[in-house]
C-alpha cells in the first residue's frame, strides 16, 4: 500500500516538476530577451546622441592635421619681417595653440586614433626643431630661411607628418556608419 501512494504521489510531483522548470525556463529565455531588446534599444537612444558629437569631434581633429600641416602652416603665418627665432616661436605656437584648443576631442575617439594624433603633432614640432637647428646663423637668420628649410624637409622626407594621423581618423569616421 505504501509504494502505490508513493507511486501514485511521483506520478502528480514529477509532471508537476517538468512543467514548474519548464515554465521556468521559458520565463527566464523571455526576460533574457527583454533585457537585450532594452539595451539595444538604449544603445540606439544613445548612438544618437553621441554619434552627432563624435562625427564633429573627427571634423574637427580632421581640421587641426590640415591646419598644422607644415605647408598650410607655412601659408596661414607668413614668414615676411620676422626673424627665424621669431618664427620658430610662431610656429611653435600655433601647433601648440591649436592642438591645446582641440584637446578635449580625445573623449569622442579612440585611444589608438588619438596616439596617431598626438604623434603627428610632435613629429611636426621636431621636424621644425630639426629645420631650426640646421640654420646657420641662427639668430641672424630670416623666418623665409626657416619656412624655406622646412618645406625642403618635407619634400626630402616625401612624407606627410599628418598623412598617418588623418587616415586613422578617416576610418575611425567610416567605422561609425
Amino acid at each position: 500500500m505504501d509504494s502505490t501512494l508513493l507511486f501514485d504521489l511521483l506520478k502528480i510531483i514529477l509532471p508537476a516538476l517538468i512543467v514548474a522548470a519548464t515554465t521556468y525556463y521559458l520565463i527566464q529565455q523571455f526576460l533574457d530577451k527583454e533585457q537585450q531588446r532594452r539595451l539595444i534599444e538604449l544603445k540606439l537612444e544613445n548612438s544618437k546622441t553621441t554619434l552627432p558629437l563624435r562625427l564633429q569631434a573627427l571634423e574637427r581633429i580632421a581640421l587641426l592635421l590640415e591646419r598644422i600641416t607644415p605647408n598650410n602652416l607655412m601659408v596661414r603665418l607668413s614668414s615676411a619681417g620676422q626673424t627665424a627665432p621669431e618664427y620658430h616661436r610662431l610656429l611653435m605656437q600655433e601647433i601648440r595653440a591649436e592642438y591645446e584648443h582641440n584637446l578635449s576631442q580625445q573623449l569622442y575617439m579612440s585611444p589608438d586614433t588619438w596616439n596617431q594624433v598626438k604623434s603627428a603633432k610632435e613629429n611636426i614640432l621636431t621636424m621644425i626643431n630639426k629645420a631650426y637647428h640646421t640654420l646657420p646663423n641662427q639668430q641672424q637668420a630670416r623666418g623665409t630661411e626657416l619656412a624655406k628649410k622646412v618645406l625642403e624637409t618635407l619634400i626630402n622626407e616625401e612624407t606627410d607628418p599628418t598623412a598617418t594621423a588623418l587616415l586613422a581618423v578617416k576610418r575611425e569616421a567610416a567605422g561609425l556608419f
